[in-house]
């Protein structure tokens, strides 16, 4: 798969699930180990399906998926092995993941429907 269309993919759904992320933050002081278990099992098959079909470290910009891809893969797995964990809660730290989060989905989503230049 081109990474084009996993950036089509990826960078639209990482930009709408930041935005809900925030305007619904309060959702995260409950936390339902057996639902963010779940979250983590599909975290996990996620990014480990990113990295198996893009594992590609270049110095360009397809290394963000990449990057994604293998941060989804630790994400999902610390989910599923501390499922009562707290969290991410009302503060700064919280915000400022959600902020990058946001302007990776962006920046992929324009990479992905932007058309190329040809030389």
């Amino acid at each position: 798969m081109e990474s084009k269309e996993l950036a089509k993919l990826i960078g639209p759904t990482l930009s709408v699930m930041s935005i809900s992320e925030t305007i619904n933050l309060d959702i995260w002081s409950n936390n339902i180990p057996a639902i963010t278990y779940l979250n983590g099992i599909i975290l996990f098959v996620t990014g480990l399906s990113i990295i198996r079909i893009h594992n590609i470290w270049t110095s360009d910009w397809r290394i963000v998926i990449t990057l994604l891809g293998w941060g989804a893969v630790a994400g999902g797995a610390f989910r599923i092995f501390f499922p009562a964990a707290k969290q991410g809660g009302q503060n700064i730290f919280t915000y400022a993941i959600i902020a990058v989060l946001l302007l990776i989905g962006l920046f992929l989503s324009y990479k992905g429907y932007t058309p190329e230049k040809h030389k």
